[in-house]
């Protein structure tokens, strides 16, 4: 046995969660059994999708249960292992985070190797962010060439690479959204046409000057009246990809965008929602593409790192709150 941390829900959250959401409790940890391996987490990711799994609903995942550990993206080292394949000193990317040691089914571990790429980019860039990313923009949302992109949380792990990408695939402008000045700025440098505060005014009046033309293309990160704005600006057969909808997460009311749905009918929109576990045909054609791209310095990412297990949840928080820039992660060690 091993002690070890972890984080678990200690209730449901209505509206916003609050760190009194979390607890850090002490468990002891089982050796592995047969075909399975003990890992020190040494990496974790936290995700807006995981407020979703704070509710008692049903939904594509399984709702966190009270009183138990939560989940998500992890890097980790083998520190015991009873499967083939696998060794102590591998470091292996799974799904159990929230804690300090996992036992789990050596099925569900992948070897990553560190001396290809920094073990961050396997939960960011070259992980489920990049793919979400990628599939969302390439194939759910249909880009083509010579077309104009808005993408809305755009200096977000996922946003940030959607933009970079649709310039690498030849989009003849690309427009982002996000909370302060520095994202702004930092959207310009990474190669943004123009990019807007959504604090500043009205979405709609703000994304119309950056996009005076329309849009063909866009990469929903937040609903409401981001949604409500591209559809009003939307060329006729323009698509959307509804990969998240952030403002609408702790909300206790319902939304009050968008309310020009019916723009749909005339234009002939397409909208449509996505889960990256449908795009798993595309990872090894992602990878391929994606790491030549890092190679060749053709992307840039960020990430915002958080120190300590025991901070986890306030990392959660704050990415709720918009104060990352790029990929969310939590150093435990």
């Amino acid at each position: 046995m091993t002690d070890g941390r972890e984080i678990q829900l200690a209730s449901r959250p209505t509206g916003w969660p609050t760190p009194e959401t979390f607890s850090l409790v002490e468990v002891r940890v089982p050796d592995p059994g047969p075909g399975q391996v003990l890992v020190r987490n040494v990496l974790m990711s936290v995700d807006p999708y995981m407020r979703g799994r704070m509710n008692d609903v049903k939904s594509y995942v399984p709702p966190f249960q009270v009183g138990a550990p939560l989940d998500g993206g992890a890097i980790g080292e083998v520190v015991t292992s009873r499967a083939d394949g696998l060794r102590p000193g591998d470091m292996v990317l799974h799904g159990l985070g929230w804690r300090d040691y996992a036992v789990l089914d050596a099925a569900s571990a992948r070897r990553v190797d560190p001396d290809l790429a920094p073990l961050s980019t396997y939960l960011g860039v070259l992980g489920m962010t990049g793919l979400t990313a990628y599939a969302g923009l390439l194939d759910v949302a249909a880009f083509r060439p010579g077309e104009t992109v808005f993408v809305s949380a755009a200096a977000g792990a996922v946003g940030n690479l959607v933009g970079q990408i649709a310039k690498l695939k030849g989009a003849a402008r690309v427009v982002g959204s996000a909370g302060s000045a520095a994202k702004v700025r930092r959207l310009e440098e990474v190669g943004f046409d123009a990019a807007f505060d959504y604090h500043d005014g009205a979405v709609a009046g703000s994304l119309r000057a950056a996009a005076p033309d329309g849009i063909d293309v866009y990469f929903d990160n937040v609903g409401g009246d981001h949604l409500e704005a591209a559809l009003g600006v939307l060329r006729t057969h323009g698509r959307v990809a509804v990969c998240g909808m952030i403002s609408q997460y702790n909300s206790t009311e319902p939304p009050a965008a968008p309310r020009n749905l019916a723009l749909l009918i005339g234009k002939r929109l397409t909208v449509r929602g996505f889960l990256v576990s449908d795009h798993g045909h595309l990872r090894d054609q992602f990878v391929g593409e994606m790491a030549g791209w890092l190679r060749e310095g053709r992307i840039r990412y960020d990430e915002t790192v958080v120190d300590g297990l025991e901070n986890a949840p306030e990392a959660f928080l704050g990415l709720l709150r918009g104060e990352n820039l790029g990929k969310m992660l939590v150093r435990l060690g």
